[in-house]
């Protein structure tokens, strides 16, 4: 039995693993684009490419690169054992890649009309981490 477990909370946090790799090319300046093609798994690089499109206008291609990055971080959270709920802590910067796809895909879902996606990924995020909730609701 774990004896950090808080039996009253519900499930413990989720914690990706440090993909150390992506994040040394991304300090290198890499491009998004190259990063994601060399580690697709990398939910980060695929938030950066969403975020760039948003900013360029393009909402169609940012709803496409927040959602491959959303389902990639779904993947790899449930390796990680996560069970489809529960904290995925925004303190842990493995996490934050899957958490702002989940703020893209939101924010993207509602520019293109799709209201109960962009609710249903709001919700999800604030349910997932209160603190990536405020971080990226601004």
């Amino acid at each position: 039995m774990d004896i950090h477990q808080n039996l009253l909370s519900g499930p413990n946090p989720t914690y990706l693993p440090e993909n150390e790799e992506a994040n040394r090319l991304l300090a290198e300046a890499k491009p998004a684009v190259e990063v994601a093609a060399a580690h697709p798994t990398f939910s980060l690089a695929w938030a950066l490419l969403a975020d760039e499109a948003w900013e360029a206008g393009r909402v169609v291609e940012s709803y496409a690169y927040a959602r491959t990055g959303y389902h990639r971080g779904l993947d790899a959270l449930r390796r990680a054992g996560w069970k489809g709920h529960g904290p995925i802590p925004w303190e842990h910067e493995a996490n934050r890649g899957f958490l702002r796809c989940l703020a893209a895909l939101a924010r993207a879902a509602g520019a293109i009309g799709e209201q109960e996606e962009a609710e249903r990924c709001g919700q999800f995020l604030k349910d997932s981490s209160a603190e990536a909730y405020a971080e990226l609701s601004k």
